[in-house]
């Protein structure tokens, strides 16, 4: 018996370090090792947002596949705007916070997928489904709380509010016909009110960096960035270029070698073709053609200009627009502007600003939303922000 007992705790053992072995080389995407405090596994922030996306944005898909079409194809982009998001947590829990030159451009996935989100939206404007993307649309860039300080939990309820604006016309048109509908909006809604309550218990004050590790930048923290959790790695550089077609060939004659070769046979009567040089025109004779290079100078021509290179025409210049179409604003092409206003304002009018430089816009009120399109994703909530508070 106490050698039975002996060889079961052995056994034991060696099933132990086998699992343990196995739990190693299937450790999940993302898992770092130790990462504060946390050992084995991803920061608990991390692991809160992986909650978050595994159960209301994966209803949210389940829920969109269901009505297909464009709303199918927008909650996929979604989907992949929250595992750019993922992923830039992933950074933020393993790097310490970068300068703020660097903040834009790991910003840039996320601000991509945002902007793919709304370009959808804007190309399908007859769409049946608009108000489908539109509340989409316009609640999207609540995924930028990661560059809003000290409050991104208000952010992201303003966003919701906008995308209220449209999910009850939905509820309006479906609620007595199609409860696919009013199933869809919940689970829209219910992502951004969980994503509140996410901020407030892991970034109250703003999103949480390491307090160890190195400091991000574009050149650490890409990498990361660009492949995220569960994706695959990128493809290997492309290997030696192809062998010259020549390589490996037998050589072939062709007419002009053959002609070549029977010039080569002449003999003698090979020079018969060549110019005589007079005494004027050898250098070693005459010191004055050294300093033109061993040509002779040749007297002055009138130089006839050659064809002119076609000019590059500037850049089309645009007229300045400050008008209402519709329940939009527009306000494009302004440049050196500090007296824009819009005063006469209703809360379902939004506003879309485009290609404007240097200027200064007052709006007088309450409207539903402000699109405002701008390169840096930081630059455009630091406004989105001040414009709302």
């Amino acid at each position: 018996m106490a050698e039975m007992q002996g060889l079961m705790e052995r056994l034991e053992q060696a099933v132990g370090r086998l699992e343990s072995l196995s739990a190693g080389l299937h450790r999940p995407p993302g898992d770092c090792g130790e990462i504060n405090g946390v050992s084995g596994g991803v920061a608990p922030s991390v692991e809160a947002f992986d909650k978050l996306m595994n159960s209301m944005v994966a209803e949210f898909l389940k829920k969109s596949r269901i009505l297909a079409g464009d709303v199918e194809t927008h909650a996929e982009m979604v989907h992949s705007a929250f595992q750019a998001q993922r992923a830039f947590l992933l950074m933020a829990s393993q790097y310490q916070q970068p300068q703020e030159n660097d903040v834009a451009a790991l910003l840039k996935p996320i601000s991509e997928k945002i902007q793919e989100i709304q370009t959808f939206r804007e190309r399908n404007r007859g769409s049946k489904m608009f108000n489908h993307l539109s509340a989409v649309s316009e609640s999207i860039p609540a995924l930028g709380w990661i560059a809003v300080s000290p409050k991104p939990g208000p952010y992201v309820k303003e966003m919701n509010d906008a995308a209220t604006f449209y999910t009850n016309r939905v509820l309006k048109d479906y609620k007595h016909s199609d409860l696919r509908h009013v199933d869809w909006v919940k689970s829209y809604l219910n992502i951004w009110s969980e994503l509140q309550a996410y901020i407030k218990e892991h970034h109250t004050a703003g999103l949480t960096w390491s307090k160890t590790g190195p400091v991000a930048s574009t050149a650490s923290a890409l990498s990361v960035l660009s492949v995220g959790p569960g994706l695959p790695p990128p493809p290997p550089p492309p290997g030696p270029p192809p062998p010259f077609d020549s390589e490996g060939r037998r050589e072939e004659s062709s007419p002009s070698r053959s002609a070549l070769f029977a010039q080569l046979n002449q003999g003698e009567a090979i020079t018969k073709g060549l110019r005589h040089v007079t005494d004027d025109q050898k250098t070693y004779k005459n010191p004055s053609l050294r300093a033109h290079g061993g040509q002779t100078p040749s007297p002055t021509k009138s130089h006839t200009p050659g064809p002119k290179c076609p000019q590059s025409h500037p850049p089309k210049k645009h007229a300045p627009v400050l008008e209402l179409e519709g329940k939009k604003w527009r306000v494009e092409y302004q440049e050196d502007r500090n007296d824009l206003v819009i005063s006469e304002t209703e809360l379902r009018q939004v506003a879309y600003i485009f290609k404007c430089s240097k200027s200064t816009l007052q709006i007088k009120g309450k409207i539903n939303s402000i699109t405002i399109a701008v390169r840096s994703l930081a630059l455009c909530l630091t406004m989105w922000w001040a414009l709302w508070k």
